[in-house]
């Protein structure tokens, strides 16, 4: 293991075995002390390979379920896998469980001493900080209430207070500032910035796509246990973001029974999007062509259409309903296109409403509304509904 890598992870797989009958009494087990258990396995991670740099501040993405924190937790050394290896090379102190080993019945400062001291830290040591430790976690009025009196806020402040005591060279961190109101977070992620100057090497699980972007060195992106892309934090948090939108896509088909209705003179047999390939996907990127293909079912009527299409945002507001003005469908033509050279709309999932009219309006052919859903990513960060692709210029 080469001196300027901190943490090696080579073909690393963790299995569980999960019981189909669960007994929950003495009786109940006893009843079946002969029984052969069932179990399936369920597979958290598989086949995972990366290595963390010293004084890398890397970070590890995916949906719940994906299989992160079970391989912080091999890491740790909490877990052992079920294959591969793990290898350390510095000292180690996981955030991922903080407040392990608080006894709710002694006060805080109690706390301080026996939570110091499991992390490694001998008396002295912890007395020489421990006014630093109670007031990083603003928590001076109650240093001598009992720990079952705080909220879990207060609780989490004291157990990173102590743990950042620790002068480990290996940080894993799992979510642990989700509690904690914004001051705090803000107190924590300052402490992470003085510690990635120093050198020291942390290995962050997050969904906060705005710290991966301002933290992160290297991003693990994990989907279903597998390593999906070890990149930079950008393209990391647009394949993150694109992994959520593929997911509420799925579930909007399934939410979205589509409200048609219309004489069916002329029918839409087919919607698709058209990405700046010209191929169908469903998940588009501002900034790059979109094309929007309007397939008809086959007619005899010869009538000029007018093409009424709407989009809306996931919470029903209407962005945009670029009609047309008429277009002549001709004899062995079945599709209208709509296309954008730079897609406007920023990041979000999307439906959209189609419909044929006459040329006047009078008669409805066929209307679906919102019966189609896209999502949209980009990798630059964009505010707003719309993204407005103009240039700034300096005149004297």
């Amino acid at each position: 293991m080469a001196r300027d890598i901190a943490i090696a992870v080579s073909g690393v797989s963790k299995t569980f075995k999960l019981p189909h009958e669960r007994y929950s009494s003495l009786k109940q087990n006893a009843l079946h002390i002969f029984t052969k258990r069932r179990y399936s396995q369920f597979k958290a991670v598989e086949d995972i390979n990366f290595e963390v740099r010293r004084g890398e501040f890397f970070g590890i993405v995916g949906r719940n379920g994906c299989g992160k924190s079970t391989l912080l937790k091999m890491l740790a050394g909490i877990y052992v896998p079920t294959k591969g290896s793990v290898r350390i090379n510095g000292s180690l102190s996981p955030f991922i469980e903080l407040g392990v080993g608080f006894n709710p019945e002694l006060t805080a400062r109690d706390n301080v001493f026996l939570n110091g001291a499991i992390l490694g830290l001998n008396r002295k040591e912890i007395a020489a900080k421990f006014d630093d430790i109670i007031g990083f976690a603003e928590l001076e009025e109650f240093v001598d209430q009992k720990l079952k009196n705080f909220s879990s806020g207060m609780q989490v402040r004291l157990a990173f207070s102590i743990a950042i005591q620790a002068q480990s060279e290996i940080l894993l961190v799992d979510e642990v500032l989700a509690v904690g109101d914004s001051s705090f977070q803000k107190k924590c992620f300052d402490v992470f910035r003085r510690l990635k100057k120093k050198g020291t090497t942390i290995v962050f699980v997050t969904h906060d796509m705005a710290n991966v972007q301002e933290f992160c060195d290297r991003v693990l992106v994990m989907s279903e246990g597998k390593k999906l892309a070890l990149t930079g934090p950008d393209q990391a948090s647009d394949l993150y973001n694109r992994l959520n939108a593929q997911n509420d896509l799925d579930e909007m088909e399934q939410l979205n029974e589509r409200n048609r209705w219309g004489t069916e003179r002329v029918k839409v047999r087919t919607v698709e999007f058209l990405d700046g390939t010209g191929k169908p996907n469903r998940i588009l990127t501002t900034g790059e062509p979109m094309t929007l293909r309007v397939e008809l079912e086959p007619t005899k009527l010869d009538v000029p259409l007018l093409v009424g299409l709407a989009l809306y945002q996931a919470d029903g507001t209407h962005v945009a309903g670029p009609n047309s003005d008429g277009v002549k469908i001709q004899s062995g033509e079945r599709f209208i296109e709509f296309t954008v050279d730079k897609l406007p709309l920023t990041e979000g999932t999307y439906t959209a409403t189609v419909a044929l009219f006459d040329k006047k309006g009078a008669e409805t052919f066929d209307y679906i509304d919102k019966g189609f859903s896209f999502a949209v990513g980009g990798l630059k960060r964009t505010f707003g509904n719309m993204a407005l692709f103009g240039e700034w210029r300096t005149k004297k």
